[in-house]
């Protein structure tokens, strides 16, 4: 084995990624895989886990567990914390990958049963789920938590107020628990830019560039966010605690 790859080596620990089943998840579960990682894909719709997992499985040679949870709703969390400890005896890392960003028109079209669900999936549901298990990682001595915050959280638009709040709640929750966690389990932020996924398809910009100011000048493959992850999964991050990772095409 070269330097590098083991510095980013994964051989058997384990990766729970919610909101594994599709997009950037899809890609950080596939990746920590290939690194020979056993993984955790886990998202509302079992089907759709269960698909990705038996395509990891089937091209990696790894075990990929499929699980059905919604992230935003705390009482589910300990059930999917408990089926996890019990397949695999530990969680190394915790990807909190799964989010929404709701469309509106107008400010006053945000009701309170929308505003609450994406707080409640992008930030309530991402503490439960770092707490509960990075307790456990603190217990065994060590871990590695991600939380995928948006370059919106820095850069917010009147498009997407809940969004950018609840991920800013998560940029500094990053923050607070690299303290509580430390000095044996590190919690930083990846912070994603305009990523081309299923999501993007709704874009519509027309003939303009609207990455044009960005320093590369475009949208990112979504295969793009694998390296920023692997780092903060793997050892090669292991001085890098309380950070943000931006992999965001270099937005001004």
């Amino acid at each position: 084995m070269g330097y590098a790859d083991a510095l980013f080596d994964l051989t058997d620990r384990v990766v729970l990624v919610t909101g594994g089943s599709r997009g950037l998840g899809r890609e950080m579960a596939f990746g920590a895989a290939r690194c020979g990682a056993d993984v955790v894909i886990a998202s509302r719709k079992l089907d759709a886990c269960e698909a990705t997992a038996a395509q990891i499985a089937a091209e990696t040679g790894r075990t990929a567990m499929p699980y059905a949870v919604h992230v935003g709703r705390w009482d589910q969390l300990d059930g999917l914390v408990d089926a996890v400890y019990q397949r695999f005896g530990r969680v190394d890392v915790l990807v909190n990958n799964a989010g929404m960003s709701p469309v509106y028109d107008k400010q006053t079209d945000v009701t309170e049963r929308l505003f609450d669900a994406v707080v409640n999936l992008n930030l309530k549901g991402p503490f439960r789920l770092s707490a509960l298990i990075g307790e456990r990682m603190v217990a065994a001595g060590r871990g590695s938590i991600i939380n995928v915050s948006t370059h919106g959280s820095l850069r917010p638009h009147p498009s997407f107020i809940p969004y950018a709040a609840s991920k800013a709640g998560l940029n500094a929750m990053t923050e607070a628990l690299a303290q509580a966690f430390g000095p044996r389990v590190r919690v930083n932020t990846l912070m994603p830019g305009p990523f081309l996924t299923d999501i993007s398809k709704a874009w519509n910009f027309g003939d303009a560039n609207p990455f044009a100011q960005h320093a590369l000048q475009r949208a990112g493959e979504a295969h793009e966010i694998v390296g920023a992850a692997l780092f903060l999964m793997s050892d090669a991050s292991s001085f890098t605690t309380g950070s943000i990772v931006r992999a965001d095409g270099g937005i001004p």
